[in-house]
């Protein structure tokens, strides 16, 4: 059975028949790119900013399929400092000698923001002969030989918590940095703080399967085309508050006044959801079992303003 691309944002979206509402991962999807993804793949570099490795924490809950098959059969993972088991000047050595093989055709993903001050001396990511690379310079020099980079978590996307307002390291966005250091490489956005282990999955695995598919160049430009204006693919983010199980209470005004009623909306609590435009009301988190409306109020962590333009996350 050949899926097509179709069928794979129809399975991500969980609107195919016998997918629970949950919206996870077909296991089908799993062997499907296995086969799809055999061969030589794009190596992927993953690299840890300034931010807390909550995305990384997320991206090893991944259910359907699990994390093992995700690092053996669909991505081709070298470099990861929190998952890999070497370290050290090798490991980051050996990160480098693998970009510049591969130059124009790798994936580079940035985890956490990238901090200016003090020559970026806020983040020292490795060490090579006694030179410490901080993720300014591991990103200006990785940046500018990947076919893509992927910003993964809000930090990355946006600058996150690091960039808010009293925040002393001059933390901005990998787009920013970028842009600033004039790095034409196109970028993808995957917040979320953390992002959904399923956002960051299936990201990458459209991503490579596009430039399997159509080749390096054209493969990034198909995905690009799949983004919104703020640069999230729009099958993870659709960008509307229609997904929510409280919206027949929000329209009708019937507004819980504490977070033990189930049936109200939360929205004069302070929740944040009309502007999040993430599909968590849909796809659930842990397994499908929960999301976050259901137990709190959404602080909008995948908005590009968060978290200064969604604060305070909680109203009296």
């Amino acid at each position: 059975m050949e899926l097509t691309r179709r069928d794979f944002v129809r399975i991500c979206t969980g609107t195919v028949a016998g997918i629970g509402v949950s919206g996870m991962f077909h296991p089908f999807v799993r062997d499907v790119l296995a086969e799809t993804l055999t061969g030589q793949r794009p190596p992927v570099f993953w690299v840890e900013g300034q931010g807390c490795t909550g995305c990384t924490v997320s991206l090893l809950n991944n259910a359907h399929p699990g994390i093992a098959q995700v690092l053996l059969e669909i991505i081709s993972l070298h470099f990861h400092p929190t998952i890999m088991a070497a370290e050290g000047q090798l490991a980051f050595q050996t990160m480098l000698d693998k970009a510049n093989e591969f130059t124009g055709q790798y994936v580079y993903i940035v985890e956490g923001s990238i901090p200016l001050k003090a020559s970026g001396k806020y983040c020292v990511v490795g060490e090579v002969d006694h030179h410490e690379y901080t993720v300014a310079e591991t990103t200006d020099i990785m940046a500018r030989g990947a076919a893509v980079v992927i910003a993964a978590g809000t930090c990355s996307s946006y600058g996150g918590i690091p960039a808010a307002k009293g925040q002393q390291t001059e933390a901005v966005s990998v787009s920013a940095f970028l842009k600033a250091r004039n790095i034409p490489t196109p970028v993808i956005n995957v917040p979320g703080c953390p992002p959904h282990p399923d956002w960051m999955v299936g990201t990458l695995a459209m991503l490579l399967d596009a430039m399997k598919r159509k080749g390096i160049e054209g493969g990034v430009d198909a995905t690009l085309r799949e983004l919104d204006d703020v640069g999230r693919p729009r099958v993870f983010y659709p960008n509307t508050h229609l997904t929510c199980p409280y919206l027949g209470a929000f329209e009708d005004g019937n507004f819980t006044p504490d977070m033990t009623d189930k049936a109200g909306c939360r929205f004069e609590l302070g929740c944040k959801g009309p502007w999040s435009g993430c599909d968590s009301a849909t796809r659930k988190w842990n397994g499908g079992v929960n999301w976050c409306i259901e137990n709190a109020t959404c602080v909008g962590c995948t908005s590009p303003n968060f978290p200064d333009g969604m604060s305070p996350f909680y109203e009296n």
